[in-house]
């Protein structure tokens, strides 16, 4: 079953679910940014895409909006929003319950939520991505879910409460993981050092975290309660503070979990 899709939004998620979409045989009919040349560059990527920067769709044949914007934004295109008679409109939050549509001009109101992290310009295989799907009633459930399954072979029932613990855990192994990678990067440039140097060792932790569990693949002085090597790359902080502090953290955290286990 093929949907005529309207994407709401122009950022990271929007630029890769509109080409999942259409990939796997659906059309987008629209569009919409608040800046327009953006809605029109955009849509040039899509033969039957129209650009707008006006959220009355009341004339549109899309069946399906997707609501791909930041999470602050959602209430305030909600409140804006006209859609066509039965229309599907679904957001794209990890953190946004499905009551934050409550004020839409339909009552079929649902989730879409890829629990990915996108950059414009990187390719994903979508088959990969889980999907959880959230629907106000068991129609908009159904063709969500549907949906899901044309772009992803791992799309599940997730309800706001479980999103929300999912997108809390995708923080910490994703956004924070990550940003301890640029602290990493930072230490070694200061010695004028290659971040490549670590390459070999974060796939390596990566693989065997995913192999074995996290757990069971943690390593380092803190695991081994090496008190003496902690204090030295502490005190090797001493410039940075706010990295000092993160380093302390973490390292306490470790020794305390795991001489709990």
């Amino acid at each position: 079953m093929s949907f005529k899709i309207g994407i709401i939004g122009t950022g990271n998620v929007a630029w890769h679910l509109a080409r999942a979409f259409e990939n796997a045989g659906h059309v987008i009919t629209d569009i919409y940014s608040r800046d327009i040349s953006k809605a029109k560059h955009f849509a040039l990527d899509f033969f039957n895409a129209k650009p707008t920067n006006r959220l009355n769709f009341s004339n549109s044949q899309a069946q399906v909006f997707i609501l791909a914007i930041s999470d602050d934004a959602i209430a305030e295109v909600v409140s804006e929003i006209l859609l066509p008679e039965n229309a599907i409109l679904a957001h794209t939050s990890g953190a946004v319950p499905l009551s934050a549509l409550g004020y839409a001009t339909t009552e079929n109101q649902g989730v879409f939520y890829p629990l990915q992290t996108f950059s414009k310009g990187k390719s994903v295989d979508f088959k990969e991505i889980p999907i959880g799907i959230e629907g106000e009633n068991k129609i908009t459930a159904q063709a969500l879910t549907d949906l899901a399954n044309s772009i992803s072979n791992k799309v599940q029932p997730m309800d706001s409460h479980d999103r929300r613990t999912v997108h809390l855990a995708a923080v910490f192994a994703c956004n924070f993981t990550n940003h301890l990678f640029t602290i990493s990067k930072g230490i070694l440039e200061n010695r004028n050092l290659d971040f490549a140097l670590l390459e070999p060792l974060i796939v390596e932790t990566l693989s065997k975290s995913l192999e074995i569990g996290p757990n069971n693949a943690q390593t380092g002085p803190a695991k081994r309660g090496d008190l003496e090597t902690l204090d030295h790359h502490f005190q090797a902080l001493s410039n940075s503070p706010d990295i000092a502090e993160i380093y302390r953290a973490v390292s306490q955290n470790i020794i305390d979990y795991y001489s709990e286990t």
